[in-house]
């Protein structure tokens, strides 16, 4: 994944990100490189980023405005904000003051790992 300003927009990183997906292993034959569906809230409604996904052969579940979503989706909601949160807790990575993005994403690792490990204490 590609590190972009914090004023971009999410969908101009969609496809992007759609390229990055790693193979997955585990059945037999050629491993997949893509989903068979795509869900993704009102910010990504749009008919062009609908029929870019359709070429690729991925089936879009994506909420249009003004509309119930209707796929359960948000039964899972704020987990990215809640994640986010988490991280801004570690001051370094609340302001980036990293010039160079490849230590930043250093930290930002080691972060999700004492992240991890606290929730995992709390488990044991």
């Amino acid at each position: 994944m590609s590190l972009t300003g914090g004023n971009r927009n999410d969908v101009t990183q969609l496809l992007p990100l759609l390229d990055k997906i790693p193979p997955v292993a585990g059945v037999v034959g050629r491993p997949r490189r893509r989903p068979d569906m795509l869900f993704a809230d009102r910010g990504y409604d749009h008919d062009k980023y609908r029929r870019l996904l359709r070429q690729r052969g991925i089936r879009p579940a994506i909420a249009e405005r003004g509309q119930p979503h209707g796929t359960g989706l948000g039964t899972f909601r704020w987990v990215v904000e809640r994640t986010i949160s988490w991280l801004h807790g570690f001051r370094r990575l609340r302001i980036r003051w990293e010039r160079r993005d490849d230590i930043h994403e250093a930290f930002l690792g080691l972060a999700v790992c004492l992240i991890t490990h606290r929730h995992v204490q709390r488990l044991c």
